[in-house]
Formats: C-alpha cells, sequence, structure tokens
C-alpha cells in the first residue's frame, strides 16, 4: 500500500478522503495549506499527492509549478477542484499533474484515479514546468457522491424477527417489532450492516458491494446508525 498526502484546505474533505484512503489500506498524511505540504513531502516522501487547487495562502497550481521547477515531483500528483474547468485542468496537467477531479468527488472516480497514478511509473523530477504532459485520465459523467441515493435493504411483506444466516457474530439478532416503524428499521438497518461488516472482516469495499450502497453514502449510513466501524476492521480492502 502507499503513503498518500491529502491537501485541502477543507476539514470534512481532508477527514472523507482520509477514512476512504485508510480503509483501502493506505497511509495518509494531512494537510490544510502549502507550507504543510511542502513539510510533509520533504519528511515522507509521499508515493501520491491528492491537492487541491483553491487554498487561501498558495493555490494548488502554484504548489504544482514549484515542486516541477525544483525537480521535486518525484511523485503522481492528482489535482482536485470544486470550481474546475477544462483549461484548469490542462493547465495543471502541463506543469505535472496525473490527473484531475472534480469536487464532489464519486467514491469510484477517486479510487480509480488513484489506482491509475500509483500504477503509473514517477513522474521525472527534471521535467521543466513547460513542457508538454499527456492528458489527464477523466471519467464521463459528474454524478456526485452526495447524489447517490437508494440501495438500503428491501423489506418484505413479511416481518423478520430474527435472521437466520449462520455466519458472523450478528447472524442471530433478536427485534422488537413492539416500537414505531423508524425505530424498528433503525435497529434492523444497524444490526444489518454490523452483520455484513463482521462477515467482511470490516472491508467497507465488499459491504458496499454486498449492501448495493455507494461507499460515500455508505459512511454516512453507518455513522446515521451509531455503527461503530473500528470493531470489525481487521486489515482487510
Amino acid at each position: 500500500m502507499a503513503t498518500i498526502l491529502v491537501v485541502d484546505d477543507e476539514l470534512g474533505i481532508r477527514a472523507l478522503l482520509s477514512e476512504i484512503l485508510t480503509d483501502e489500506g493506505h497511509t495518509v498524511e494531512l494537510a490544510e495549506n502549502a507550507a504543510q505540504a511542502r513539510s510533509v513531502r520533504e519528511s515522507l516522501r509521499p508515493d501520491l499527492v491528492l491537492l487541491d487547487i483553491w487554498m487561501p495562502d498558495v493555490d494548488g497550481i502554484s504548489l504544482l509549478k514549484e515542486w516541477g521547477t525544483a525537480g521535486m515531483l518525484s511523485m503522481p500528483v492528482i489535482m482536485m477542484s470544486g470550481h474546475g474547468t477544462i483549461d484548469t485542468a490542462v493547465e495543471a496537467t502541463k506543469f505535472g499533474a496525473c490527473a484531475f477531479l472534480e469536487k464532489p468527488i464519486t467514491l469510484q472516480k477517486l479510487l480509480r484515479a488513484v489506482d491509475q497514478a500509483l500504477a503509473k511509473p514517477a513522474p521525472r523530477s527534471s521535467a521543466a514546468p513547460g513542457s508538454n504532459g499527456s492528458p489527464p485520465p477523466r471519467d464521463e459523467g459528474g454524478t456526485a457522491a452526495s447524489d447517490v441515493g437508494g440501495g438500503g435493504p428491501i423489506y418484505g411483506a413479511q416481518p423478520v424477527a430474527t435472521a437466520t444466516t449462520a455466519v458472523g457474530p450478528q447472524a442471530e439478532q433478536s427485534f422488537d417489532l413492539d416500537r414505531p416503524l423508524r425505530e424498528a428499521r433503525d435497529a434492523f438497518e444497524k444490526s444489518y450492516f454490523e452483520f455484513h461488516l463482521a462477515k467482511e472482516s470490516g472491508s467497507m469495499t465488499r459491504v458496499a458491494e454486498k449492501t448495493g450502497l455507494e461507499r460515500t453514502h455508505l459512511y454516512r449510513k453507518l455513522k446515521q446508525l451509531g455503527v461503530d466501524l473500528t470493531r470489525n476492521k481487521r486489515g482487510a480492502l
């Protein structure tokens, strides 16, 4: 797995990306501005940098140019922006970025871009900042993670008081059906997700596939239900 530096001035973005990438098995370092990013890049030499363009002190493009000019682009850099344009993406590529992600970033696009960047040979640090580069890999469509809905458990006509699948510590669970529907549904969903987390050894990737939820939506759902995300983690991907 890789050491990834996430540079973004928004605390929520840093926290979400860190949680996702850590769950994928990567080591994540965080920086909220260019000064911190310089320090982490110098001390840890990350394998990949996720770099926000719009930051209050030094913007991401300027930092990218700085690293390129100093011969410090020994790692791939993925640029991120919530206000990106084609011109911005082209400029970022010209100065050494390997990809450009528009916010809000869907999980599929993030993980695909990270995998592609880590699979590429390291960029030549001697490359001049004005040299031509290859266009960044971009996915068609712009579906935001927050726009992905549905996918929750489907309830049949027959009430189910106990689960019968004999796998994992949550395979058999009793439910108090003599209570408001919302409370009963939340209790079932919590047990449902805890069961799958235990069955998949805490792997959010496999739980997302099993339950049919996009991962950003899955994270929010688990936190809403109060599911302990650390209890069943065993380092699985």
